[in-house]
């Protein structure tokens, strides 16, 4: 067997810093690996950025803006999908047209928004606002919008990992921005170590995985928030109630993938005094650590996927 060698490659997408680290025969292979995931993340992010006028993603939102309907692709379609059982799973807290929220927060301003103004844009939220029949998604309610911010970063980090294996790399790990994916153990077949950081203590690590295999997703109120009168208001918000959840600090949770490890560390902060429960229930290992610094899952057990 040829000997392999270990390359780096960082860049920024999503608004992220994000890495590959893979295991190739030769440097050309490698860069060449890398690059083909640097499109496609690069790709999905210009059509689904809700930033870029251009994006097939500000077309769906023009055509919500007054009620029409529009016929999507297979990609579209699949993530529409995945959003429509996301929000039956969460009965309703995982909800792709809630990120209209952010009109009312602003996590620069110090300020909370005023109750009216957060009641105002609740009446374009929810997903039973769509009819979605593929491939045709019409909206029921005029100035409402979907942003697949909850899981295109995810969706991207599995064809990431995919890419790298069609490309001959078959050992590697992928992380846009906290949300990991492994291509496949170190040569020698040890685990790659990944750190959970803690939301509240930046240097600290609450947990040290080793994994050789899976994905990794968290959620948590770790960069944005607002502190009013020594209560602190993260950005994950409740798409019923218009506010910030109250009860979990993070959410992590290990996969097959990362897409789906993802949202089920979303719906684990939305589920709120539910969510431990919840997350139990799944069966997917996990790491929850709540506002008050109580901390359970499975990953703070004897799990076979993570040790400390």
């Amino acid at each position: 067997m040829a000997r392999l060698n270990y390359y780096y490659f960082d860049f920024k997408a999503m608004g992220s810093p994000c890495s590959i680290q893979l295991y190739a025969k030769n440097k050309k292979k490698g860069r060449d690996a890398a690059e083909t995931v640097i499109a496609d993340v690069n790709r999905l992010e210009d059509r689904y950025s809700r930033y870029r006028d251009d994006s097939f993603l500000s077309k769906i939102n023009r055509v919500a803006a007054v009620a029409g309907s529009i016929t999507v692709d297979n990609e579209t379609a699949g993530l529409l999908d995945y959003a429509a059982t996301c929000y039956q799973q969460s009965n309703g807290l995982f909800d792709i047209t809630s990120g209209i929220l952010r009109q009312a927060w602003n996590f620069k301003s110090g300020k909370l928004p005023a109750p009216e103004a957060i009641d105002r844009i609740k009446e374009k939220i929810g997903w039973h606002h769509l009819n979605w029949h593929r491939p045709k998604l019409s909206f029921g309610v005029p100035g409402m919008e979907i942003d697949f911010g909850g899981i295109v970063k995810e969706y991207a980090v599995d064809r990431a990992a995919a890419l790298c294996f069609e490309a001959g790399v078959k050992h590697g790990i992928v992380n846009l921005g906290g949300d990991i994916k492994i291509i496949g153990p170190h040569p020698d077949g040890n685990p790659w170590r990944i750190a959970i950081r803690h939301p509240r203590q930046h240097d600290t690590a609450m947990k040290t995985l080793l994994l050789q295999t899976g994905a990794l997703a968290s959620s948590g109120d770790y960069e944005r928030c607002i502190t009013v009168d020594g209560k602190r208001y993260g950005h994950v918000l409740n798409p019923k109630t218009g506010w910030p959840v109250q009860h979990m600090a993070a959410v992590s949770v290990v996969g097959e993938f990362c897409v789906v490890a993802g949202s089920a560390s979303t719906i684990g902060m939305l589920k709120e005094s539910q969510g431990a429960a919840w997350l139990k229930d799944l069966g997917l290992p996990h790491l929850w650590i709540d506002v008050e610094g109580g901390t359970g899952g499975t990953l703070l057990g004897t799990d076979p996927h993570a040790t400390s």
